[in-house]
């Protein structure tokens, strides 16, 4: 009907475990999902229930907790170095296609390094032996995703995962997509209300993945800019339901039934999708 697959992310606040947070996506209309990885992370059982239901495992966002840490020469970043290769490797043993990556974590010192180039290119070469695409994601630290990016502009492995609320909060509404939307394989879609501080200051709690139409964001203007890129991939939302610390936007999603918001969430990402197909007609 709108000529793309909807997948969404599966989430801790949704409150079930993953395994059965698949079959809810598939019950709500969803078509694939993403899961996150961590150590014993069971992916092989959630490829499982994914086919048995018809779903398609989107890709896997790999663990981001170390991403600073990436750009550093120690024995902890080669130990982050074999976390993602971890991730990589299930992601080829179960044909998940996408990792998507976090460039680095911290809202201070931003300050890439070749060191932290050679440490990704691990990474990148053995996606490249897999035959796995590194989707890299913008969050804060700008100046390291672009480092990354060009670094890797020559590797048809290499693309960029689009989060619409993140460039709204993160990267002061900038307009990523200009950037990399040549080279987008991958979204993360959800609303945001913008930085709160007066002062323009980002931080970790303006980062709220609210459902579509339920923050600020120009979805028509969204949806318009995908469609100038040429893709015709997934829409994939990431969506939360409960609300950071000392914030309460997500509040009333936590009230609703899960089956209830996940219905919700299935409608809204219905309406981005029709906006993109009209857009994809008019380009």
């Amino acid at each position: 009907m709108y000529k793309c697959k909807i997948a969404i992310g599966a989430s801790s606040s949704f409150g079930l475990p993953v395994s059965e947070q698949i079959v809810a996506f598939r019950k709500a209309g969803f078509e694939g999902f993403f899961t996150e990885w961590s150590e014993g992370e069971n992916i092989g059982e959630y490829k499982r229930i994914a086919d048995s239901v018809g779903m398609e495992y989107q890709s896997i966002h790999a663990p981001f907790r170390n991403a600073a840490i990436m750009w550093e020469q120690s024995a902890d970043a080669d130990m982050a170095v074999a976390e993602l290769i971890a991730c990589l490797e299930d992601c080829g043993r179960y044909g998940v296609p996408i990792m998507v990556v976090h460039a680095f974590k911290g809202f201070k010192e931003h300050c890439p390094n070749n060191i932290g180039v050679e440490n990704f290119r691990k990474v990148v070469q053995r996606a490249s032996a897999l035959g796995i695409k590194i989707a890299f994601e913008n969050t804060e630290g700008e100046e390291y995703l672009d480092c990354l990016m060009s670094a890797f502009a020559s590797y048809e492995n290499v693309g960029f995962c689009w989060d619409t609320g993140h460039e709204m909060c993160y990267n002061h509404s900038k307009d990523m997509l200009a950037k990399y939307g040549d080279r987008l394989i991958a979204t993360h879609i959800n609303d945001n209300l913008g930085i709160s501080k007066y002062d323009g200051e980002i931080y970790w709690t303006d980062d709220l993945h609210l459902l579509p139409f339920d923050g600020v964001a120009d979805w028509q203007n969204v949806t318009e800019r995908i469609s100038r890129c040429g893709y015709d991939g997934i829409l994939t939302f990431e969506l939360i339901r409960l609300s950071k610390r000392e914030r309460h936007e997500n509040d009333k999603y936590m009230k609703m039934p899960l089956d209830e918001y996940l219905a919700e969430a299935y409608a809204r990402a219905c309406r981005v999708a029709t906006l993109k197909l009209k857009a994809d007609k008019l380009r």
